[in-house]
C-alpha cells in the first residue's frame, strides 16, 4: 500500500447531485428547487437574519441599556477575609498570596473593601482600594499598596 492507491472505504462517500441537467435527468425541470420564489432564482443568498420579510428578531426586540467596554472588573476581596486569612503569621498580601487563597485567578484585578476588621499589620499589595479599607489597614500600622 501507498500513497497512489488510496481509497475511501467502501460506502462511505457518494456521488455529487447534479442539478440543471434537464428533465431526463430524474431531478425534473426545477431541478429540486421547486417552484418560484428566491430559492428557485440563480444568485440567491439568505441574508443573516432575514424571515422572509417577517420584520426580523433583532429589531423586533426591545433595545436598551449601555456595556462599556472599557469597564475595569476587579475581584472584590473585604478586610474580614483577609484577617481569616492571615492568622497564621502572614504580613505580605500580594497577587500570588491571592491566587493561592483561591481568591482571584492570576489575570484577575483585584480590589481591597473595607468590610470588617483588621488587627494586624499587614503589607497589601492590590490594584485599587476603598478609602475605608486604606483607613483601616493605616490604622492597624500596615500600608496599602497600589499595583
Amino acid at each position: 500500500m501507498n500513497l497512489s492507491n488510496l481509497k475511501p472505504a467502501v460506502g462511505s462517500t457518494r456521488n455529487v447531485k447534479r442539478i440543471g441537467r434537464g428533465t431526463g435527468s430524474g431531478r425534473g425541470g426545477t431541478s429540486t428547487r421547486g417552484h418560484k420564489g428566491a430559492k428557485s432564482r440563480s444568485g440567491y443568498s439568505k441574508k443573516s437574519g432575514f424571515e422572509g420579510g417577517q420584520m426580523p428578531l433583532q429589531r423586533r426586540v426591545p433595545k436598551f441599556g449601555f456595556k462599556n467596554i472599557n469597564r475595569v472588573e476587579y475581584k472584590a476581596v473585604n478586610l474580614d477575609v483577609l484577617a481569616a486569612l492571615t492568622e497564621g503569621g502572614i504580613t505580605t498580601l500580594d497577587n500570588a498570596f491571592f491566587v493561592n487563597a483561591g481568591l482571584a485567578s492570576k489575570s484577575a484585578k483585584i480590589k481591597v473593601l473595607g468590610r470588617g476588621e483588621i488587627t494586624t499589620a499587614l503589607e497589601v499589595h492590590a490594584h485599587a482600594f476603598s478609602k475605608s479599607a486604606v483607613e483601616a489597614i493605616e490604622k492597624a500600622g500596615g500600608k496599602a499598596v497600589t499595583l
